[in-house]
């Protein structure tokens, strides 16, 4: 009798243990322009590249008992060609022609970060954020210009791979849309 309430103990504590600690999550973000953008070109060439600058491919931890064991990644071969297309698309939309010569514009991912609280034992909230730079560059010379967009969201119980790609994908879309919203950008690629 014991023998099995002792062991019955200690089924509960591991299961207790085990529930407290959060698993890795590679995210797979699929980051969209979130507005129309007017037309401001006539169907000039552009150079579009897209580059992942981050020092790391981890964006932080979410937290809990365990935060060492709970890392959130997004890796640069899985988001680049996501924000190299939208990157397109946005200049298409702008009315130039993505092309291999004419006007430069050079959109960095400088940093993406998933941050929780470090104290307690659960999961309650994160604050998502990211931020990008646009380098653009022509014959009549450069402008570079910096966007951010982040979220704070708070949670019943710790968050999974499908809800932290949604939040992920969200501000990643909208710091890219605040990006295409700026008017000198088209600007600078029609002069």
């Amino acid at each position: 009798m014991l023998q099995r309430l002792l062991f019955g103990l200690i089924a509960v504590t591991t299961l207790t243990l085990a529930g407290c600690a959060n698993s890795p999550q590679q995210l797979s973000p699929q980051p969209r322009l979130t507005v129309q953008l007017g037309a401001v070109g006539h169907g000039q060439p552009v150079v579009v590249r897209v580059a992942d600058g981050r020092a790391s491919p981890t964006l932080g931890t979410r937290g809990g008992l365990y935060p060492e064991t709970s890392a959130v990644t997004v890796n640069a071969n899985d988001v680049v060609p996501k924000l190299q297309a939208q990157a397109e698309a946005a200049v298409r939309l702008l009315g130039f022609t993505p092309s291999s010569s004419g006007p430069e514009l050079t959109v960095t991912l400088t940093d993406l970060k998933y941050q929780s609280p470090k104290e307690g034992m659960y999961v309650t909230e994160a604050t998502i954020s990211a931020n990008f730079r646009a380098d653009v560059r022509n014959s009549g010379g450069s402008y570079s210009g910096r966007y951010s967009a982040s979220l704070n969201q708070r949670f019943g119980m710790a968050p999974n791979q499908e809800t932290n790609t949604k939040l992920v994908s969200d501000v990643l879309s909208d710091a890219l849309t605040r990006l295409f919203q700026d008017p000198t950008i088209g600007q600078k690629l029609g002069q």
